[in-house]
């Protein structure tokens, strides 16, 4: 297993490599960084292709059981970085992240502990695969995690957000019919019971008339009758 200051150094090295040339040696008579690459170089030659860029912009260190640690705290990152799926701890607090791609973090099928506290999330429709990724992995890092803008959404944590108070999400979508039924089916079927209710109240009002009227007018014939007799008797 390699040591943790050989990781340490072979996560480091391919940032110089890649680096341009204004950023990168100054001088060739720095031995330590050219050291340091060399051993990047050699970790290269004797790591998988998937080990080599673990830890691309982030220092990491190995695990005693297996696995990596990757420490991106206070790196003043912008975008997320390269990350493998041996990774088991990712430190992303304390940068300048304002959102994560979608299906960037799917890869982490080893992950355990994650924490994306302190960056200056931009809550957009867009922030919306990170909180349901958090709310999945760890409901308390999901508590952690606020926004920043828009103002009218500034401090306001992910969890509590809302997809139509986020832009980009209020704009209405075609719905085909499948999704309509499919998702208003229990309206449908509440619908369809209340006009069969209705109708069965209309139907009882209107036998409880008839009955009204047919009692009514049972009354009024016999006492039409005794007045019919009463008048032939004065006759």
């Amino acid at each position: 297993m390699v040591d943790d200051s050989m990781a340490k150094d072979f996560c480091v090295a391919p940032i110089k490599l890649l680096l341009p040339c204004s950023q990168g040696l100054k001088t060739t008579s720095n031995r330590a960084t050219i050291i340091s690459m060399i051993k990047g170089l050699i970790m290269l030659l004797f790591l998988n292709t998937t080990q080599a860029w673990i830890c691309m912009l982030c220092p990491c260190k190995t695990l005693d059981s297996w696995g990596w640690e990757a420490n991106c705290n206070l790196m003043e990152l912008k975008e997320m970085p390269l990350l493998n799926s041996s990774i088991k701890i990712l430190h992303l607090q304390n940068n300048n992240l304002t959102t994560v791609p979608l299906g960037a973090l799917d890869s982490l099928t080893n992950l355990e502990e994650i924490n994306f506290s302190n960056n200056p999330w931009h809550c957009d429709c867009s922030i919306l695969y990170l909180k349901e990724w958090l709310a999945d992995f760890n409901k308390s890092s999901l508590a952690k995690a606020t926004c920043k803008t828009p103002a009218s959404l500034n401090m306001k944590a992910l969890s509590q957000l809302k997809g139509n108070e986020l832009e980009g999400c209020r704009k209405s979508l075609p719905i085909s019919c499948r999704d309509f039924f499919g998702r208003d089916f229990g309206l449908i079927i509440l619908a369809i019971i209340v006009l069969i209710l209705t109708a069965c109240v209309l139907q009882r009002s209107k036998q409880l008339v008839f009955q009204a009227r047919r009692k009514q007018h049972s009354s009024e014939v016999p006492l039409l009758g005794f007045h019919d007799l009463e008048n032939q008797k004065s006759k």
